[in-house]
């Protein structure tokens, strides 16, 4: 199951979800102030493979520096 980044529209509260390829996040509720419906983020993420470097948003490798190679 792939990993959301949702932030809350009333606090700020950034948090993660496991969830559901196409679940909307309709039913989720701020885990710190209980407010319902937060807004889902765009999340960068890394990939391996290869011969070049996959970065995060972060500017690290998530990879190690090898590869499949």
């Amino acid at each position: 199951m792939p990993i959301y980044e949702y932030k809350c529209k009333q606090c700020g509260y950034v948090f993660e979800e496991f969830q559901k390829v196409g679940d909307t996040g309709e039913n989720l509720k701020c885990p710190s102030c209980g407010s319902p419906k937060p807004e889902k983020m765009f999340s960068a993420f890394a990939s391996c493979g290869g011969d070049t470097a996959s970065y995060s948003s972060s500017g690290g490798s998530s990879c190690g520096s090898g590869g499949f190679g």
